[in-house]
């Protein structure tokens, strides 16, 4: 189905080369579907650990590889899916890589033993960066360009929708009826997915110039690698706080367990502010954006540590810590720029970086707690973060302002 056919089944034609504001919207449901897939199939497993322990007889901290597995899938499998598909089209990539995602999630649901289930999450994972550098490239190749961090933040919507809604509900279905039919229905999403990408993603051409030496290019700009450095460090902060929120919620504020699912909730509002406000204001500063939320973070991380003892203040503090994700918008499109000719691999690297820093913060979180500072202090930690990242911006900033001309400046 061509761009044009695809315009005329929704009733316009596209103006000054760009599809209409219908197509675009379609467009964007259809990816925003498959990043809420994805943001349920991962978060999900995490409320469902000791019914998966059960289930194949290992211990709940055991259990809890098979989110290591998954994070690993996303970090080798970003920058090598992007590689050695250089020269797919993206269409054609979106529906191979979610016909993926949508397989090892039924799969799973039906692994018979706790390694090929620990195997599949690994397999399930190597999908996730890819479809969101891809996807975020599609939706910000079909609006102007002062647009294209909203529409990078509604495609990541689908994302920041699945911590508010999609988990808690695969959860609790998970939980009453059996964990592998979170799966299954997280499987059926991918597969809604697929659909929804067939019929309304236009299909796209291939640069002739492609190749997968191209995209490995990427890695030779140092903006890249400082764009990325900024969300593996200065983003590590959210994951220290949010990993230990149910033990900060019980043991600090001491409220009681049923509290935990109304902190989770208040996160993922938080979240879905953040990307709104954040890929808005990124139109405006895509650098001012980012630079402003690190400094955004370390204040509200500082204030978690020092008031989390306050059930209201907890509360609030853990919506505001919600709203940090304001930066991922703006980091996505930042890699777009930073990246010419090999937008693939930074786009979809992106997310591997963020998977680092969920892997940083928990680690320093835990040593933090393990050292008997309480699991308040990881605000501490995650501020800490924040303000390294800043450092890495920093230096960002000064080679943007070095790499402009006279006239440009």
């Amino acid at each position: 189905m061509s761009e044009i056919a695809i315009n005329e089944s929704v009733g316009t034609q596209p103006e000054d080369g760009l599809p209409s504001a219908t197509t675009v919207a379609l467009v964007q449901l259809a990816l925003a579907c498959g990043g809420f897939g994805i943001g349920t199939g991962e978060f999900a497993i995490m409320g469902l650990l000791p019914n998966v322990a059960e289930t194949f007889s290992v211990t709940t901290p055991q259990a809890g590889y098979v989110i290591s597995a998954y994070a690993l899938g996303v970090v080798v499998g970003a920058p090598v899916i992007a590689v050695l598909a250089a020269k797919m089209a993206r269409r054609t990539l979106l529906l191979t890589l979610m016909l993926v995602f949508a397989i090892g999630n039924i799969l799973s649901a039906v692994a018979p033993t706790f390694e090929s289930f620990t195997f599949l999450r690994f397999v399930t994972g190597l999908p996730h960066g890819a479809y969101f550098g891809v996807a975020a490239l599609v939706a910000a190749s079909m609006v102007p360009a002062h647009r294209r961090a909203r529409a990078v933040g509604r495609v990541m919507l689908g994302l920041t929708v699945a911590t508010l809604l999609g988990t808690p509900a695969t959860t609790l279905f998970g939980q009453s009826l059996d964990w592998q039919v979170a799966f299954l229905t997280v499987g059926a999403v991918g597969l809604l997915t697929v659909a929804l990408i067939w019929i309304y993603v236009p299909k796209d051409t291939v640069s002739e110039e492609a190749s997968f030496l191209r995209e490995l290019g990427a890695f030779r700009r140092p903006q890249v690698w400082l764009t990325l450095g900024i969300a593996a460090v200065g983003y590590g902060g959210m994951f220290a706080m949010f990993s230990y929120i149910a033990s900060t919620t019980t043991k600090v504020a001491m409220l009681p367990e049923s509290a935990v699912p109304i902190m989770l909730v208040l996160f993922g509002v938080g979240m879905n502010a953040g990307n709104f406000i954040g890929s808005w204001l990124a139109d405006k500063s895509l650098l001012g954006t980012i630079g402003g939320s690190l400094i955004y973070n370390i204040v509200v991380l500082t204030t978690f540590a020092l008031t989390a003892a306050n059930p209201y203040m907890l509360g609030l503090s853990v919506f505001l810590v919600g709203c940090g994700f304001a930066a991922g918008p703006a980091l996505q499109t930042r890699l777009m720029d930073v990246a010419a000719d090999a937008q693939t691999l930074a786009a979809a690297s992106n997310h591997s970086a963020f998977n680092i820093a969920n892997a940083i913060g928990a680690w320093l979180g835990g040593l933090v707690i393990a050292w008997g500072y309480g699991f308040a202090a990881t605000g501490y930690v995650g501020a800490a973060l924040s303000f390294l990242g800043l450092f890495v911006f920093a230096a960002s900033f000064r080679l943007e302002r070095r790499g402009r001309s006279p006239q440009a400046v």
